[in-house]
Formats: structure tokens, C-alpha cells, sequence
């Protein structure tokens, strides 16, 4: 496979992450039924993003109803897609 290929494939998976941050911003504002197939969609996606969006939720101030988590986290992605971009490239 071509650093191109690759690249292209670790972009795919970034903005498959990208997607499931921003599905979860939008069930967040959403009202949720507590079963069905909806609520097993929503579970599915936080159970993918929550360990990676309470890492910075345990370091961010507690600012009410509002959460940043996937704010910072989508940032945090981008300068880790950035490395691995410039590591796959070899400089």
C-alpha cells in the first residue's frame, strides 16, 4: 500500500471518529426515547466516545450544562491526525 493509500485510510478513520463525536453532540440535544432503536444507536455511539472524551472531561472545570469535552477532544484530533500525517510521510 502507497503513503498515499495509507493516508487516505487513517483520514477515513479520523472522520468516522469525527462523525460519531458530532452524532453524540446532537443526541445530547435531543431528547432520547430510554429503548429502541435509537436509544441502542446512541449507546452504541457513547460507548465509542466516551473513554476518549472523558479524558479531557476530567480535566476540563465544570461549567454547568454545558460540556466542552467534544470541543476540545475534536481539536485534540486534529493535532494528532497532524502527526500522524507528518509520521506517515517520514518528516
Amino acid at each position: 500500500m502507497s503513503r498515499s493509500g495509507i493516508l487516505s485510510f487513517v483520514d477515513a478513520l479520523f472522520w468516522i471518529y469525527y462523525a460519531l463525536i458530532f452524532v453524540r453532540v446532537i443526541f445530547s440535544w435531543v431528547g432520547l426515547p430510554s429503548h429502541g432503536p435509537l436509544y441502542e444507536i446512541f449507546r452504541f455511539v457513547y460507548n465509542v466516545t466516551e473513554p476518549y472524551l472523558g479524558l479531557f472531561r476530567r480535566f476540563l472545570p465544570r461549567t454547568g450544562a454545558i460540556d466542552f469535552s467534544p470541543f476540545i477532544g475534536m481539536i485534540a484530533l486534529v493535532i494528532i491526525q497532524n502527526i500522524v500525517h507528518s509520521l506517515i510521510r517520514g518528516y
